[in-house]
């Protein structure tokens, strides 16, 4: 399955670097949103796949048996997609407001309003 994973990432950081590299404004942000999703997947992953248990004590105090999920890099995951939502977020209004200015989605258009 991690192989399998592994590829999924590097698909997603090259579709990213793609992306990032195109002249449209449009482009560069589905490309931040690739790179984002790629690393959240890449820290879930090195974070291990684990089919056991939950990291829930009971109310006993017995330490629960292995194997069970690490709950570190599922809420650095989770702390990483709120981030990127909002991220993706600033970058569309930043963008929407940027093609009134200019009336353009091309990068290099950006070049004449400095007059």
């Amino acid at each position: 399955m991690e192989p399998l994973i592994a590829l999924l990432i590097g698909a997603l950081f090259a579709g990213g670097v793609y992306c990032l590299l195109r002249r449209s404004l449009f482009k560069l942000v589905i490309g931040v949103v690739l790179i984002s999703h790629g690393a959240n997947l890449l820290v879930f992953t090195a974070g291990g796949l684990l089919a056991g248990r939950p990291a829930l004590v009971p109310a006993d105090g017995t330490v629960p048996e292995a194997p069970f999920g690490d709950p570190l890099p599922q809420a650095m995951v989770l702390t990483a997609i709120v981030i990127g939502f909002g991220l993706t977020a600033f970058l569309l209004t930043l963008i929407c407001r940027a093609h009134e200015a200019v009336g353009e989605d091309d990068i290099n258009a950006f070049d004449q309003t400095d007059t």
